[in-house]
């Protein structure tokens, strides 16, 4: 094999004392919330293209070279999916998110190790950098029939009002709720990914279909990219937006509608 198809591996598990423990072979490790921050005063927004690519290119992230990014596993496998948005943002190929993460990986038993890669040098990333994503304008539009589809992947509880952090509670009107955790399910004790065909079932049972356009969220960007790994990675979804302001922008805008 061509040191070059050798997957770069990725550890988004938030805690560096987990990888010193251990992690996979050749992983190296890097803390989900390195990837946004705020801006203009509004958390958890992304940064400039500039940006990502020195970033990732400090990783070793290579445009000829896969990429296999794992998180904890469990209810943690939007960090993941996070990264893998970013990276097809500059449209990297060969993404791969692991399925069931760290914890299905120790659950059956597979090589662990104590050492540091050693990547080869990495090239430099093309551009431009280009994500799936909508603005506050584009939602706006879709809650009065511009023709996208509104789909929100929090829990029902704050998708319903009943819980959440931020100023207020309820969900953009017109949305429907597809919580992230329902494209998961538990075989052999591991939380992986239901199947394609159930999947898309899940989905299309909703009128989430494949024809639309549809733009997704949730409280902060991060859990609705599992959404959007779902929707265009698994099940090849062509229109498929993330509103990175999310409800966190939403709901503290008091000129907004709530539902």
């Amino acid at each position: 094999m061509m040191v070059r198809d050798t997957p770069l591996v990725l550890d988004l598990r938030a805690a560096w004392t987990d990888y010193m423990q251990n992690h996979l072979p050749g992983a190296e490790w890097a803390h989900n919330e390195t990837f946004r921050a705020a801006l203009g005063g509004l958390p958890f927004q992304l940064f400039g293209e500039d940006d990502y690519r020195r970033l990732f290119q400090r990783l070793g992230v290579d445009p000829g070279r896969p990429v296999v990014i794992y998180s904890p596993g469990q209810e943690s496998d939007v960090y993941a999916t996070y990264v893998a948005w970013l990276l097809a943002g500059f449209r990297h190929a060969r993404t791969y998110v692991l399925d069931g993460g760290y914890a299905r990986w120790e659950l059956e038993g597979r090589p662990m190790s104590r050492t540091y890669p050693r990547p080869p040098p990495p090239r430099p990333m093309p551009g431009p950098f280009a994500p799936d994503t909508a603005s506050l304008a584009d939602v706006l539009a879709a809650t009065t029939g511009s023709g996208a589809l509104l789909v929100d992947a929090r829990n029902p509880q704050q998708f319903a009002g009943a819980a959440g952090s931020q100023r207020r509670r309820g969900h953009i009107p017109g949305a429907i709720n597809h919580p992230w955790q329902d494209d998961l399910e538990t075989r052999d004790l591991a939380l992986v990914w239901k199947r394609p065909d159930d999947l898309r079932a899940g989905y299309v049972g909703q009128g989430i279909t494949p024809d639309r356009d549809i733009i997704a969220y949730c409280n902060t960007d991060t859990e609705v990219s599992h959404v959007w790994f779902a929707l265009r990675a698994v099940l090849g979804y062509p229109r498929v937006r993330i509103y990175v302001g999310s409800w966190s922008q939403w709901a503290e805008r008091d000129d907004l509608p709530v539902e």
